[in-house]
């Protein structure tokens, strides 16, 4: 199973304003005809899910924007967009609800309690619900962020798929510093259908993936970003000189991601894709190396 590649930061190297608060799901706002553009190429290079944009729809950061009163018309709206994607393609694609990290990418140290974010993550799923065909709990970053994100998932009665950040330089863990091992043992209760790891360097995906498809779930995999690297004190609204933009790697073109992808696959994964940084090209590629 294919999924699509990166919404956010293709949409910002077509000239989509992606600012620092709301980042993607300014798009919902500016330039809905290029989300589906996104979701449409996507579609037609290959992709088995597309996932919608709602990463960027978190009520904290509509709230910077003077918008949170929008919260539940932009995730019903980033539902919508998917979906005419779909229909206009004639093709039978999945949708995937994501649910994203709601105090910071990458920041296990700013997750918020389970019992303050599982009620936003039960209302995101809420919003979601008549749009998907499954949810998507990613960028995970700790085991407590899974957790509440997978409950409210579960809770749909849909298929879901919990999907780990891992640490840039520590084999097998997650951006918390917990053990991949631990964090699916933690998971059983909630019987995802599948475990990936996401947004991190395809390396550590590399590493991590005998681990994944070892959990026994139907589906294991991976989506990994282009990034050089992420500060861990990284913030996309920080004012350090190190936050915002992140740096890509120039190595990860298509065709070099896919022998990242290659290794996966030979390693058991059946759910692969790619996340910030990669681009429909990338969906092409891999859909063109799986039919090989």
């Amino acid at each position: 199973m294919l999924l699509d590649a990166g919404m956010g930061k293709t949409l910002g190297m077509r000239g989509v304003e992606i600012p620092a608060t709301i980042w993607s799901a300014n798009a919902l706002l500016v330039a809905p005809e290029e989300v589906v553009n996104v979701h449409r190429e996507n579609i037609l290079a290959g992709a088995d899910i597309i996932t919608t944009n709602s990463y960027g729809i978190i009520r904290s950061d509509l709230a910077k924007e003077n918008i949170e009163d929008q919260y539940e018309r932009l995730n019903c709206l980033a539902g919508e967009l998917a979906q005419r994607a779909v229909a206009e393609t004639g093709q039978g694609t999945r949708i995937a609800g994501s649910l994203p990290p709601l105090n910071g990418s990458y920041r296990p140290d700013r997750v918020l309690s389970r019992a303050a974010t599982l009620p936003l993550y039960r209302e995101q799923v809420r919003c979601l619900v008549p749009f998907v065909d499954l949810f998507l709990c990613e960028t995970m970053s700790s085991i407590e962020e899974a957790l509440a994100a997978g409950e409210a998932a579960a809770e749909s009665g849909k298929l879901f798929f919990v999907s780990f950040t891992l640490h840039d330089d520590h084999e097998g863990r997650l951006k918390s510093g917990e053990t991949v091992e631990s964090a699916i043992d933690a998971l059983r209760p909630l019987a995802p259908s599948g475990v990936l790891a996401n947004c991190c360097l395809p390396e550590q995906i590399t590493r991590a993936m005998p681990t994944l498809v070892a959990s026994g779930f139907e589906y294991a995999g991976g989506y990994a970003n282009a990034f050089a690297r992420v500060p861990k004190d990284w913030l996309l609204d920080g004012r350090k000189e190190s936050d915002r933009k992140l740096d890509l790697r120039q190595d990860l073109v298509p065709q070099q991601y896919c022998h990242f992808v290659s290794d996966w696959v030979e390693a058991g994964a059946n759910l692969v894709g790619g996340c910030c940084g990669t681009t429909a090209e990338h969906t092409h590629a891999i859909r063109q190396w799986l039919a090989a």
